[in-house]
Order: structure tokens, then sequence, then C-alpha cells
């Protein structure tokens, strides 16, 4: 055999034996959740402000559950005075205070006891002021909408940024009908019970962040906050975006970049945490507990843009989500508003004069059924 020849098979030989024999490695800090609290939320410092904390627990990479919500705790924030407020549960692990109004110069720390009796606390907080919001402004190019926030601290004392938004859109229904039934006849449907439009309310989930401290002004000019791909269904219509912006010490922008970092490997802030991540939370009852959170007292600056659909271009509407299905039945002879059909996942869509009641799966025809509400938001 030619000498390359022999080394070629040689090289397959060595090959096939090294894959039979290799094992998969995983990080065991990648397969152990091990249970830590998660401790998720700020101090609100905005006059007549509700504080909000979420706690759960971190969880496996393997583990199907989205969180595991921490219930039954007992938190509040406590001031260096000794001012007590409690944050009772409002369900799923989430807990929220009345509102409050703390005093600017005062420094703050959450202090928590679990349902398994041990104590947790923050390092004690200072408040930091938050900017206003500039402005918040979308683009469209080739690739979708992208969403921006501008903003800017004259005093220079801010530097570090953080923003969530909320994003709710208005949908239709793949039909519309007037139609509803009661007590197996049908009616004409108030304004008040239209099942055509309706909303759905979604928070943003990416840890955002921007930092000016770099730059010789504090000034933060088109961060960019989402992409929306080109033809995204919730830009069908109409789209509003409420944007919140947190001033951060730097301790604390540090942390949230690396949680950020961790999030996109790992899925999401749930996910299991390097233990060598530290914030400003400490298990009391037994000090080398690592506690995944970062509590930070400020208040919070809002501003709401709308993008509506008539303002895009080559916006191509999104494809309905159910096959509707149309059905045909006699109107009754006796009383037409009688509605007698054996599969109840079919509903009224309209009747045909002098023929048929027509009939359409109920998905299609009632727009809460993909989640949302029928009632406009009041800042519509």
């Amino acid at each position: 055999m030619p000498k390359p020849e022999k080394i070629f098979v040689l090289t397959l030989c060595m090959g096939l034996f090294f894959m039979q024999c290799k094992k998969a490695y995983t990080p065991a800090i990648f397969t152990t959740g091990d249970n830590y609290l998660v401790v998720d939320g700020f101090i609100n410092t905005n006059a007549g402000g509700i504080t909000s904390i979420v706690l759960s627990r971190t969880k496996n990479l393997t583990d199907t559950v989205v969180s595991i919500p921490e219930r039954n705790a007992v938190v509040s924030i406590q001031s260096a005075a000794g001012a007590t407020y409690p944050l009772p549960e409002t369900g799923n692990g989430v807990y929220n205070s009345h509102a409050l109004t703390l005093a600017a110069g005062g420094q703050y720390k959450v202090v928590i006891a679990t349902a398994d009796k041990k104590q947790y606390q923050s390092d004690l907080i200072a408040i930091r002021p938050t900017p206003a919001i500039d402005s918040v402004t979308w683009q469209q190019d080739s690739k979708g909408v992208n969403l921006y926030v501008n903003t800017h601290d004259a005093t220079g004392n801010t530097r570090y940024y953080r923003w969530q938004y909320t994003e709710t859109w208005e949908y239709h229904s793949q039909l519309e009908t007037i139609w509803g039934v009661s007590n197996g006849l049908a009616y004409v449907r108030s304004p008040s019970e239209q099942v055509h439009v309706c909303y759905t309310t979604i928070p943003s989930t990416n840890i955002l962040l921007g930092t000016s401290a770099a730059l010789a002004q504090d000034v933060i000019s088109d961060a960019l906050l989402a992409t929306l791909p080109q033809n995204d269904f919730t830009l069908q219509y109409c789209a509003s975006f409420l944007v919140k912006q947190y001033a951060l010490a730097p301790q604390a922008y540090f942390y949230w970049q690396i949680i950020r970092k961790n999030a996109e490997q790992l899925g999401t802030l749930f996910d299991l945490q390097p233990s060598q991540l530290e914030g400003n939370m400490h298990c009391i009852t037994n000090p080398s507990e690592p506690v995944v959170g970062y509590m930070s007292a400020t208040n919070v600056q809002e501003k709401r843009i709308f993008i509506d659909n008539g303002n895009l271009q080559n916006w191509a509407s999104a494809p309905g989500s159910y096959s509707c299905s149309v059905v045909d039945v006699p109107q009754n002879p006796t009383n037409f508003l009688i509605v007698n059909y054996p599969d109840n996942s079919y509903a009224p869509w309209y009747y045909v004069s002098m023929g048929p009641l027509k009939l359409a799966k109920k998905e299609c025809l009632d727009c809460t059924l993909s989640g949302g509400v029928n009632e406009k938001p009041s800042y519509w």
C-alpha cells in the first residue's frame, strides 16, 4: 500500500477509536440547579410607587418548567432608620408592597424569610435617581422594525442604565360575527361583548443595558431595545410599547451584564447561574449559600409609543392561525334563533337570507380564544 494511503487508513482508524471512546462532558454546574433563591425586582422610589419582587428557585437545564416560584415567604423593605414596609404575596411567588413614598436620602434593604425558615437580606442600598427618557423611536429596514431609546443625564451622575418594555398589540379574529349563543338561542352581541378585536400584552424578557461611562457626556443615543422581524404578526394592525428606564449603580450594571451573558448561554434568569456570581443579596442563615439577584433602589421613568401598520412599508398580513371550516345548517322553521348543532366547537357566523345558518369554528370567530382580551386598553 502506498505510504499516503497507509497514513489515511491509520488516521481513520484512530478517529473511529476515539469516537467510540469519547463521552459527552457536561460541567456539573450546568446539570445541577441546587435550588438557589432568585430575587428579581427593585425598590421603587417613585412617589406612591409599588415595589414588586418575584421570588423563584434556580432549576436544572433539563427541567421543563419555566420557573419554580417561591411561595409563602415573608418579604419586606426595611429602612436604615428601622421602618418596615411589608410586601404581601399576591400569588405565584410575586410579592407587592402598598403604595409607598420613601425618603429620597434614605437607605433601604430587602428582607426575606422563606417558608423553610431561611433568612435572606440585601445590603443597604442608597437611592439612585433615574433621569427622564428623552424619546423612544422606531425605524424600519429590510429586516424589520427596530425600537430605540434615547436619554441623558445633564448632571453626569447616572452613566449606567437598564430598560424594560411592555408590548401590547391589536389583533383580529379570522372571521367576524355579531352573533352569540345563550341557552341554545342566538342573540346579537352588544359592543362590549364583541369578540372580533382583541389585545394581548407581554413584557420584554431580554436584559437591556446601556452605559455612557466611556463618553465625555452622560448621553445614550439610539440604544436598541428590540427588533421585530419583517411581517411580524404583532404589527399587523397597531402595537404599543411602554418603555421603562432605571438607573443602576456600577456594581449592579456589571452584575446584570453577567446575568445577560449567562441567560444567552443557558436560557433565562431562572436557569442555573454560576456559583461565583455575586450580587448584593445574601443568605443570613447559611452565608455560603449563593443567592441570585441584585437589588437597586430607584424611581422609574416611562414613555409610550405606538407603531401603526399604516406607517409601515410592505408589511404582509399574517396568515390565519386556524383552518376555518364552515358548515351550513337549516334555519329552524319555528324560531330561526334556535341553534341546535351537535358539535359545540362551532358557533354562528351569519344567517343567509332565505337560506341556511353558517357556522364556523369558534377559534376563528372569537379572538379571546387566542389568549387576548376584547376590551380596548384605556391608553389606546
